[in-house]
C-alpha cells in the first residue's frame, strides 16, 4: 500500500502475492498490481507517471496490512494519528524533555477487551488481564471496569491490583518463585494461587496455617507442548522452569489430601508461552488438561471448578499480511471440548489486550554513517523498550510526520544512545532520511515494553499518555532525576531531598 507519509518498509516482508499498491492524493485513488516487492514509490516503471506536484510529496511503500489497528493511521497530511489526536501535536506539547514517551489508545484497549467478551458469550469465564504486560494502574482500572479479572506474578502486582479495585477472588497469583511473604499476601487477599513446585505447596500450607485461612489453589501443569515461539517466551515444554510434570502429579494430590483443612484444590492451570499464532495449540492443550481433570476427579477431588488455559495469543507485529487468529477463533477452537463440563474457563490475555494499543514516540537526534552502514539515532533505547535487544523482536517503525522532500529512501538501523551494541529498536528499516527533531515511532508497544523499562545508563522512565477521542492526558508522569536519587536520602544529604 502507498500512502502520503513516511512509514517503515522492509522488502523481505512484502511477499503477499495478491497485494496491490494504492495511492490516494487529493481525493484521487490509483490502484495497480504490485509485481515485485521491490516496488518502492509512485515513480516506478508500472505505466503511471505522477504529476509534478505529487513528486514533491514523500511517498513510501508499505506492507498491505500496514494499519491493522484503525486507531493508529497515517492520514493524507502525512502525519500519524491516534484516534482523533495527531501524535506530533502531543510530542510538541510535551516538549523535548518528555521524549521519549509511551502513548496508548483507549478505544483500542476497549475493542480488544470486547473481542474476548463477545467470543466467550455462553461460557462461564474470567478474562484475567496479565498485569505483567503493562502495569499502568490507569490501564488496570480501565480493563477492570470492562469486566476483567487480573493475573499476577508478584506481591507488588497484587498490591497494585488491590489499588486498582479488582475483585481479588477473580485474580490468579502465578509464578515459579513466589516468596513466603508474597504467598501470605495472596492467601490474605483470597486469590486463586497456582502451585508450581514442591516448595510452593509447602509455603502455601505454611501461609494458610499462619493466616488461619483456607487457600484456594490450582495445579500448574507442564503439558510438554511446543508453542513454536521464541525459546525465551516458551513456558510449556518439559524443559521449562514452569509447572508440574504429569508423572509427578500424584505427589501433589497426596499432599493436598493430607492437608484439606488448609488448601482446597479448585482447578488446573497451564500456559504454553507467548506470541502464539496457532489456535490448534490451545485446542491440544485443552484436550490434555481435561484429561488431567478427569484423572484428578477419579481420585476423589470433587471441587474442580476452574480450567485456566493461560494466555499467549500473538499480535501482528510484522504487518506483512500474516493471518493472526482472533479471540473468537481461539475460543471457537476449544468451545466444543468444554460443552457440558460445568467448568469456569480462565484465560489470561496480556499482549492481545494492550499490545497493539500502544506506541513508543521518540525524537531523532541525528543520522550517522559508518561506511555503507546508516544509523538513525533516537533518544529512545533498550532502556525504554528492550524487546528487540532481548528477543531480537521485530516491531513496526515509522516517522510520525512527512519526511524531508529532497531525501531518498535508504536502509537504516534505528539505534539509541545507550552504551551497548545491543541498543537498537530496529535493524534494516527502509526510511527517508529524517531530520533532527523529527518524531519516530515504534508501533505495537503497549505490552512488555514500559513494564520492562529500566534506568540503565541513568535513563529516566518515560511518561505514559492515554488518548481518548480527540483528547489526551498523562496517566503516568515521567520519572525525574530527583526520583532516581530518592533512595540515597538517608545516606547522604542531597539538596531538595531533605524533606
Amino acid at each position: 500500500m502507498f500512502v502520503v507519509g513516511v512509514v517503515d518498509y522492509t522488502t523481505s516482508r512484502l511477499s503477499a502475492p495478491r497485494s496491490v499498491c494504492r495511492l490516494r492524493y487529493r481525493g484521487a485513488r490509483f490502484v495497480w498490481p504490485r509485481r515485485r516487492p521491490e516496488c518502492q514509490s509512485a515513480s516506478t516503471s508500472l505505466g503511471w507517471r505522477p504529476s509534478a506536484t505529487l513528486t514533491k510529496m514523500q511517498v513510501v511503500a508499505t506492507p498491505a496490512v500496514r494499519n491493522p489497528t484503525p486507531q493508529f493511521d497515517f492520514r493524507s497530511d502525512g502525519y500519524l494519528y491516534c484516534e482523533g489526536v495527531r501524535v506530533k501535536d502531543v510530542q510538541e506539547a510535551l516538549g523535548p524533555e518528555f521524549s521519549p514517551f509511551y502513548l496508548y489508545s483507549q478505544d483500542r484497549i476497549e475493542a480488544n477487551v470486547q473481542a474476548y467478551t463477545e467470543a466467550l458469550v455462553g461460557l462461564d469465564a474470567i478474562v484475567g488481564y496479565a498485569v505483567k504486560a503493562n502495569n499502568n494502574v490507569m490501564i488496570m482500572k480501565l480493563v477492570r471496569e470492562l469486566g476483567c479479572g487480573a493475573v499476577l506474578v508478584s506481591g507488588n502486582e497484587l498490591r497494585l491490583a488491590q489499588l486498582a479495585g479488582f475483585d481479588m477472588r477473580r485474580t490468579v497469583f502465578n509464578g515459579n518463585g513466589k516468596t513466603p511473604h508474597e504467598i501470605a499476601l495472596a492467601v490474605q487477599a483470597e486469590c486463586l494461587i497456582n502451585v508450581d513446585s514442591e516448595f510452593d505447596i509447602e509455603n502455601i500450607l505454611a501461609a494458610a496455617r499462619r493466616e488461619r485461612r483456607r487457600a484456594r489453589v490450582l495445579l500448574r501443569i507442564n503439558p510438554d507442548i511446543d508453542p513454536q515461539v521464541h525459546p525465551y517466551v516458551s513456558t510449556g515444554l518439559a524443559t521449562s522452569k514452569f509447572g508440574i510434570r504429569t508423572d509427578h502429579l500424584d505427589w501433589f494430590l497426596d499432599r493436598i489430601k493430607q492437608n484439606e483443612e488448609l488448601v482446597e484444590l479448585v482447578g488446573v492451570h497451564s500456559h504454553l508461552g507467548s506470541t502464539i499464532k496457532k489456535v490448534e495449540l490451545f485446542h491440544d492443550n485443552v484436550v490434555t488438561m481435561l484429561r488431567i481433570i478427569d484423572d484428578i476427579c477419579a481420585q476423589g477431588f470433587r471441587s474442580i471448578r476452574f480450567l485456566n488455559i493461560g494466555g499467549g495469543l500473538g499480535i501482528d507485529y510484522e504487518r506483512n499480511g500474516e493471518r493472526i487468529p482472533t479471540p473468537q477463533e481461539l475460543i471457537d477452537a476449544i468451545r466444543p471440548r468444554l460443552a457440558g463440563r460445568g467448568l469456569t474457563l480462565i484465560i489470561e490475555p496480556g499482549r492481545s489486550l494492550v499490545g497493539n494499543a500502544g506506541i513508543l514516540v521518540n525524537t531523532v537526534i541525528g543520522v550517522k554513517r559508518n561506511g555503507d552502514k546508516r544509523f538513525v539515532v533516537v533518544d529512545g533505547s533498550m532502556a525504554e523498550l528492550i524487546r528487540p535487544a532481548l528477543y531480537g523482536a521485530y516491531q513496526f517503525i515509522a516517522l510520525v510526520e512527512p519526511g524531508q522532500q529532497d531525501k531518498e529512501l535508504a536502509e537504516y538501523d534505528i539505534v539509541g544512545p545507550v552504551c551497548e551494541s545491543s541498543d537498537f529498536l530496529g535493524k534494516g528499516r527502509r526510511l527517508p532520511e529524517p531530520a533532527p527533531g523529527m518524531g519516530l515511532v515504534v508501533m505495537d508497544s503497549g505490552a512488555y515494553c514500559m513494564s520492562m523499562a529500566s534506568n540503565y545508563n541513568m535513563k529516566l522512565l518515560p511518561a505514559e499518555i492515554m488518548v481518548h477521542g480527540d483528547s489526551w492526558r498523562v496517566i503516568r508522569q515521567r520519572q525525574t532525576f530527583t526520583d532516581l536519587l530518592s533512595g540515597y536520602r538517608e545516606l547522604m544529604p542531597i539538596p531538595g531531598l531533605e524533606s
